[in-house]
């Protein structure tokens, strides 16, 4: 059985031809189906619980990031149930990690010809996370681009991370990461399962969705003089090769701002939540390359 989670407002237009295009396939291959459409902010959660709840089903996010964490937010049985993605938002950055087609057929038929594979995820407390988790700039990045009325996908972001770059200021927090304790003054301190962010910026580009690991990155004690330096390797997915980006393997990262910071999972913001993660190996059973 196929449950189809659709957000409608992710995607733009193209979003219904996407649909449409699902649903004569999987008539097509003469498989059951059903079909379900969020009118709201947390329904992807709520509908993903419920049909992950009923029995054995493969479940269909047809959607962006967003729709993606939502549904891992709210997916219950993770020893009969497997996940499928069809990317239809704005970035798709984990349907890049994950080698998953922008083409919709070529995304279907890694569902219906491939087989699930082990999958890690993160877990943040009550929250998942499937792709990066992060405080500090990231975040007002995102915020900017909530406020911006006008541009739009990822030209929004490399605009919003230029003036949050021009604008920057360092966080004071204390990590805990594979028992080594350590204190930044850091512009950004992320985790990554995924590798990517806003549309292609490559923030944890070592990262692997499946070797039982998390890849922590903070980009410390960042100088005005350093900014275009930055700029430039976050473009090319080149920062860890900066002096001021420390990076390291674990399997738990705990981080202890020095002010109460907001974090963002696979780009949604969470106020006043406890910045502690771990992986969860292979748990989920997901279709990708």
């Amino acid at each position: 059985m196929y449950n189809v989670i659709v957000n409608p407002l992710s995607g733009g237009g193209k979003k219904r031809r996407i649909v449409e295009r699902v649903e004569a396939r999987l008539k097509e291959s003469g498989r059951d189906f059903c079909v379900f459409e969020t009118e709201k902010r947390g329904q992807a959660a709520f509908l993903a619980r419920e049909l992950t709840s009923e029995g054995a089903c493969d479940l269909i996010v047809v959607g962006g990031d967003g729709t993606l964490h939502e549904a891992l937010n709210g997916f219950a049985d993770f020893e009969n149930c497997n996940l499928g993605l069809i990317p239809a938002g704005t970035g798709n950055d984990f349907a890049a990690v994950a080698g998953i087609p922008s083409d919709p057929d070529a995304a279907l038929d890694l569902i219906l010809k491939g087989a699930p594979k082990p999958t890690d995820f993160m877990q943040m407390g009550e929250i998942r996370g499937i792709n990066v988790i992060g405080t500090g700039i990231d975040v007002e990045i995102l915020k900017r681009c909530r406020a911006s009325k006008v541009l739009r996908g990822k030209f929004q972001y490399i605009i919003s991370l230029i003036v949050s770059l021009i604008k920057y200021k360092n966080y004071k927090m204390r990590t805990v990461c594979g028992g080594e304790e350590k204190n930044y003054s850091a512009l950004i301190a992320c985790v990554g399962n995924g590798r990517q962010i806003g549309g292609g910026i490559r923030m944890c580009p070592e990262a692997v969705l499946d070797d039982g690991l998390l890849d922590f990155v903070v980009c410390s004690d960042v100088k005005k003089t350093h900014i275009p330096a930055a700029f430039i390797k976050l473009m090319k997915g080149k920062i860890l090769q900066e002096d001021f980006t420390h990076f390291v393997h674990c399997e738990k990262v705990e981080v202890f701002p020095e002010k109460k910071l907001t974090v963002q999972v696979d780009g949604e913001l969470y106020d006043d939540v406890p910045f502690r993660v771990e992986v969860v190996r292979g748990k989920l059973k997901m279709y990708r390359a």
